[in-house]
């Protein structure tokens, strides 16, 4: 991956990713941070042409970096994300990006317009289908027409439940597994029908 203008490479933060497991497991769930694999597949369909991007609980911000690769100016990034330290240190990384400390359940209210894509590394499918409705709904609410909304997931069903896809009228798209991830997962694009 090479830098460009639009990107901050961000450290490898795996000592703090640890330290927050071991103090907020019920909050942190994953195993370990995105791997550069899974971070690649989650932003391919990104570019300078999708507009401003919202991202759904972005860590350490491993996935947040591949973002910025594509051509997104920080300027056109907010970042949504519960944890205090993560918070601190996204500020820190991605000064110019909006990185807002609420619940992903307020997307919606990312201060940019011209929304084309919101990037998810949240565990959707642990969580109950009411909130699932309301974070892919107001991700949807806030996106242009013809909006994606990336999610990857480690199981084998689509990351998002049954009637909230059927009521937004969700199609989607999967990408192989990538094996490079622990543990390995799978990246689902889901768009909205016109």
């Amino acid at each position: 991956m090479t830098t460009t203008e639009h990107e901050m490479p961000v450290r490898n933060h795996l000592g703090l990713f640890m330290k927050q497991l071991v103090r907020k497991p019920g909050r942190i769930v994953a195993l370990a941070p995105s791997s550069t694999g899974l971070a690649r597949e989650m932003v391919r369909e990104l570019g300078p042409e999708t507009g401003s991007v919202i991202e759904l609980g972005s860590g350490t911000g491993k996935i947040t970096s591949h973002i910025l690769a594509r051509g997104i100016p920080q300027e056109r990034l907010a970042m949504f994300e519960l944890d205090d330290a993560f918070c601190a240190l996204l500020s820190q990384e991605f000064p110019r990006a909006a990185v807002m400390q609420l619940s992903a359940e307020r997307c919606d209210e990312a201060p940019l317009d011209d929304v084309g894509a919101v990037v998810s590394g949240l565990p959707l499918l642990s969580m109950p289908t009411k909130v699932q409705r309301r974070i892919v709904g107001g991700a949807f609410r806030k996106m242009r027409p013809g909006g994606i909304f990336v999610q990857f997931t480690y199981g084998y069903r689509p990351p998002i439940d049954r009637p909230v896809r059927e009521e937004l009228g969700l199609s989607w798209t999967v990408s192989p597994k990538v094996y490079r991830n622990i543990p390995p997962a799978r990246v689902y694009t889901f768009r909205r029908a016109a």
